[in-house]
Formats: C-alpha cells, structure tokens, sequence
C-alpha cells in the first residue's frame, strides 16, 4: 500500500456506557469506511471511557474476542477496513488495557496492552510486557496507548524491533498531568511519524474538550484537531515518504 486514506475517530466517550458506546463506534467505524478510510484508529478505552470502573466496576470485561468483539470483527469484514480498536481484556485473571488491530478480513492479527498504567484511573489494569511491532497491510506498525507514550524506552525499543510508524489510541487532555511535548520527542528520537487518535468529552475529574488528534513527523505537528463535538478526521497519508499528502484533517461531524 503505497498511498491510504486515514480515519481517526475523535469521539466523545461515555464513561461506563459500554451499550452506547459500541454503537457510537460502530456508526464512526461505518461512517469512516464511506469515507473512503483503510485504515480506521479509535481513542483509548473507546468502548468504556477511562474512568469505568468508579461506574460500573470491572466484572463486565471478559476474554477478547468477547461476544461483541466477534461481531465487530464481522463488521469490519464487511467493510474490509483495517480497525484499530482500543477495549479492556482479561486473561488469567488479570486485566489489561489493550489495542486490537483487526485486518479488512475481520481477524484480530495483534494486540498491545499498555506497559504505562500507573494513574489511579487504571488501577485496575496490569501493565503489558510485550513490546512487538505488529505486520499490518505490509507494513510494521508500532502501538502505544496514550501514557506509553510518556517515556522514551517503549518507542524506542519498538524502533529497534523495525516499526516504520507509530500509532498512539489515546485519552491524554491539557492539564497539570497533560501531554508536555511528549509526542513530538518521540518522533525526534525514533525518527518516526507518529497517528495519535486523542477524543473528547469529559469525565468526572478529567476534560477532554482541548484534547487533539495529533499527526507528528520529525518533532511537528503538521495536522492537529480539537472539538467539542465528535468527528470523525480523514486524511491521506504516503506510506513510502511517511508523510501526510493532507495538508489537514477533513472532519466529518457525528451527532454522538
């Protein structure tokens, strides 16, 4: 694939909602597909919101792919896309905070859970271990969710494994503990672009509203998003260069 069309759903997230918020994805997913995307990335934690577990606890989190991960991966068989879908998973008695890349044939091919988990919004979850490029529509990807992103040793290692590009589901707003030049040092230091796919909305003890959907190349910014309302932000990218051919993101609004 030497040119592709991007799809980042900037969604405001319901905390505890998991019914609503499946269904908001699963419209963004439809949405982004008719727009033409291949591939499609969600915010971390789209299903649930960060703080789910204050609402609603953590009993509900099965094995992935639970019943509805089968029928999303229906779906995106159907549109043949490729989804980046960020959900909690549990596996042996523990839980994690994962992205799941499923391919335009509808299989999970790889997952990342994150490393970086030490907020009081995650206690819950344990931190991954495996830091492993994924082989996606031929081309080496490196997943950080949000905080993975706050150090330099997790893109770094990913580089070293052969990542070409780095893609980021995040929930990371402005604040005391907000993203400080992070994104754009390990674009500096690993020589990779970087896709985060941020979202908005707000929870109870955090704001999301200026949060951006970032693409970052060498240290820029060259597209950047925020809103009050969901979108859903498209943009071409060359896979060979590594760079945006959009010089911004066409953002398509969704009433959710």
């Amino acid at each position: 694939m030497k040119t592709g069309r991007v799809a980042l759903l900037h969604l405001s997230v319901v905390p505890g909602a998991i019914e609503r918020n499946r269904s908001v994805l699963e419209e963004a997913v439809k949405h982004a597909a008719a727009s033409g995307a291949q591939w499609i990335i969600t915010p971390e934690l789209a299903t649930c919101g960060l703080q789910f577990a204050r609402i609603i606890g953590t009993d509900w989190i099965e094995p992935q792919p639970d019943a509805w991960m089968k029928r999303f991966c229906r779906l995106v068989r159907g549109l043949k896309r490729t989804v980046f879908i960020a959900c909690p998973e549990r596996e042996s008695g523990r839980l994690y905070n994962s992205v799941f890349v499923i391919s335009s044939r509808g299989e999970i091919i790889g997952r990342h859970r994150k490393i970086n988990v030490r907020s009081d919004s995650l206690s819950w979850s344990s931190p991954g271990e495996a830091v492993v490029p994924l082989q996606c529509d031929g081309m080496k990807v490196g997943l950080l969710v949000c905080a993975d992103a706050f150090t330099p040793g997790i893109a770094g290692a990913l580089k070293s494994e052969g990542a070409q590009i780095l893609v980021s589901p995040s929930s990371w707003g402005p604040g005391i503990h907000g993203p400080n030049g992070e994104w754009e040092e390990r674009t500096r230091e690993t020589d990779l672009p970087l896709i985060v796919c941020n979202r908005t909305g707000a929870e109870k003890t955090l704001d999301f509203w200026k949060a951006p959907s970032i693409v970052v190349k060498n240290g820029r910014r060259l597209l950047s998003h925020t809103s009050e309302q969901s979108a859903v932000l498209i943009f071409d990218w060359n896979f060979t260069a590594m760079t945006p051919l959009s010089t911004a993101y066409k953002a398509e609004y969704l009433r959710a």
